[in-house]
């Protein structure tokens, strides 16, 4: 006897939105059998304790919303952005749900009614901040250019002192106290320079130095050319690089980031290098999925997928072309706190542990939850700082109890998020937070 399958045909929706979130991400909905195996992962739902609050509870939320049981703004807006995306459920999921797909369906559709309906000042602002300056490095350049300034003054140690800042926003304020000095404008590498390798030349790479980076952390971009020469490589750094377009993704501007991701593609097509790097885990995993966001445009798809191919994280090249020549006895325990988008989008979890394991004198202490997410989230700490801070202070119990006077990242957002942890713990003083980058040029004996 047949068995004839029943089709499900979905009513009617008028609203457009829905209509767009139903095409977006429904069929990837239906994947979820809601085993509950992404529970224990989630760090939201560890600290918020509720079903919204996790992967499958935000997965049942957009089924719904996409076939219009519930109301978009009044019951998807809120679940979508508490949550990290730090996509730890995927490497949980026993059935490879794409959550981050559903999650940046479900913000981009969130963003685009957001925006015609002019919700808030709130939006409007973050909309003009990731229009009109982060894909400008001139303007980056410009804003960490000021910081400099701002700090070399003394005015951050005046603002610190009075708690001007915490008093407008807490999160500004102890973000402020978390940026590390930043040294003089003119140690920034150029776009269009090469620099050549220390010796033989192993291989030829191209930089891609990130926005944050290069605004207001040239220090470890300069360190990392540095260390990439050393360990045989010519590095370009690439002229008419952008955005990687992370940030926009991350809040529902697909458009704007399939833009950057087309004018990086060319730009770094041209350089004729055998890899693409980058320091940072979030613009990594942006770069490492050029091809999903592209995927409905066959011209750029086939073109993507080579960029892809050869974009590399720092810890890879410096592990493919290594042994780096260390100079320096290393003191104290160092623990290392992953990257949830290099860790989990990525999938690079060994070359940063053993790159620390090589470096003479260090003792590596495995952090206990160090696949956890630190709630960092991009602009999550500013955008949710108390749920931010509930994450990290748990966080930083681990710290202390790994007896670590290092803690290693490989992203700009968790550098500046431990440091903050640094300062809620009062071991400002005796435990520092540094890239890997910055761990491995002080051993290698790079000036500061």
């Amino acid at each position: 006897m047949s068995t004839v399958k029943k089709q499900v045909t979905l009513p009617i929706v008028e609203d457009k939105h829905v209509r767009q979130l139903h095409q977006l991400s429904y069929e990837e909905t239906n994947q979820c059998i809601q085993c509950g195996y992404c529970l224990p992962a989630c760090p939201t739902y560890k600290s918020m304790g509720k079903e919204s609050a996790s992967p499958r509870g935000r997965i049942n939320l957009v089924k719904m919303a996409a076939e219009g049981k519930i109301d978009i703004k009044e019951h998807l807006t809120e679940p979508i952005d508490l949550c990290l995306g730090c996509r730890a459920c995927e490497v949980a999921c026993p059935v490879n749900v794409p959550y981050g797909h559903i999650l940046e369906s479900a913000k981009e559709v969130i963003a685009t009614k957001q925006i015609e309906e002019k919700s808030s000042k709130q939006v409007q602002l973050k909309s003009l901040v990731l229009t009109k300056i982060f894909p400008y490095p001139a303007r980056m350049r410009t804003i960490g250019n000021l910081t400099w300034v701002y700090q070399t003054l003394g005015v951050s140690k005046f603002v610190q002192k009075t708690k001007m800042l915490e008093k407008i926003s807490p999160a500004m304020g102890q973000l402020e106290k978390a940026l590390p000095q930043l040294e003089g404008p003119l140690k920034r590498t150029k776009f269009g320079q090469v620099i050549q390798a220390k010796g033989e030349t192993k291989g030829k790479v191209a930089f891609f130095t990130g926005c944050l980076m290069d605004g207001l952390m040239y220090k470890i971009n300069r360190q990392t050319i540095e260390l990439l020469a050393l360990a045989g490589c010519e590095v370009t750094v690439v002229d008419k690089q952008q955005c990687c377009g992370a940030l926009h993704t991350h809040q529902g501007m697909k458009d704007q980031a399939k833009e950057l991701a087309k004018s990086n593609i060319t730009a770094f097509e041209n350089s004729g290098a055998d890899f693409y790097v980058n320091n940072a885990g979030g613009c990594g995993a942006m770069l490492h999925e050029y091809d999903q966001l592209l995927a409905d445009e066959p011209e750029w798809y086939e073109r993507s997928k080579a960029f892809v191919t050869k974009s590399k994280d720092i810890s890879e090249l410096l592990v493919h072309y290594g042994p780096l020549p260390f100079k320096k006895e290393w003191e104290g325990i160092i623990t290392y706190q992953d990257s949830c988008h290099l860790r989990n989008v990525q999938g690079i979890i060994d070359p940063p542990r053993e790159l620390l394991a090589q470096i003479p004198g260090a003792t590596y202490v495995e952090l206990k939850s160090s696949d956890r997410c630190c709630a960092s989230g991009g602009i999550y700490n500013l955008l949710h700082f108390d749920e931010s801070m509930e994450i990290l202070d748990e966080k930083m119990k681990d710290v202390q109890r790994s007896q670590a006077k290092t803690i290693v990242t490989t992203n700009p957002g968790c550098l500046l998020q431990m440091n903050v942890g640094v300062e809620r713990i009062g071991e400002a003083a005796s435990i520092r937070s540094l890239h890997l980058v910055e761990v491995l040029a002080e051993a290698c004996g790079i000036a500061d």
